[in-house]
């Protein structure tokens, strides 16, 4: 995580489990860790509002803690989870997308039609991505194209079970 948009410069908690997020790039989000904080043990000390209150910027901005090598979540998370909370697409799903194909960045750069720079731009978080490039990801995923030439039309119910073995 070496990219300066991960990077915090200010942190500041509020009320219901949320956080207000400055990042180094002049970004201010915020984001709801309630949902967080009531399905993940680790998470639980959060409960306390008062602990939650006590949040800071970790070391380096990298983090936001509260108790020091402890309870803290990263800050290129926390930026994502903002995202996509906030209805964009945050960049993690292209690392997840990437992984699931299997493919390099180069092919995954082909198969969606960008260049490899682009796509190492949406999968850093250094720029958003498209809500079309991501349907593109989806649809690659439910058509799975061998070759160089797209299918006609989505698969059917068998196609698509054939296409995506249990």
């Amino acid at each position: 995580m070496s990219k300066d948009h991960f990077v915090l410069t200010a942190v500041q908690a509020l009320p219901n489990c949320c956080l207000r997020l400055r990042y180094e790039d002049g970004k201010t989000m915020e984001v709801d860790l309630s949902e967080r904080v009531r399905s993940t043990i680790f998470l639980a000390p959060l409960n306390d509002a008062a602990l939650f209150s006590k949040a800071k910027l970790g070391f380096g901005g990298r983090s936001v803690d509260w108790i020091e090598d402890e309870l803290d979540l990263g800050s290129d998370n926390l930026r994502h989870l903002a995202t996509e909370q906030a209805g964009g697409i945050g960049h993690e799903r292209i690392w997840t997308w990437l992984h699931d194909t299997g493919m390099t960045l180069e092919q995954a750069a082909q198969a969606l039609g960008i260049s490899r720079r682009m796509l190492i731009y949406y999968r850093d978080g250094e720029k958003a991505i498209p809500r079309a490039i991501w349907l593109a990801c989806l649809g690659w995923l439910a058509v799975r194209p061998q070759g160089k030439h797209l299918p006609l039309h989505p698969p059917s119910a068998r196609e698509y079970a054939a296409l995506h073995p249990a």
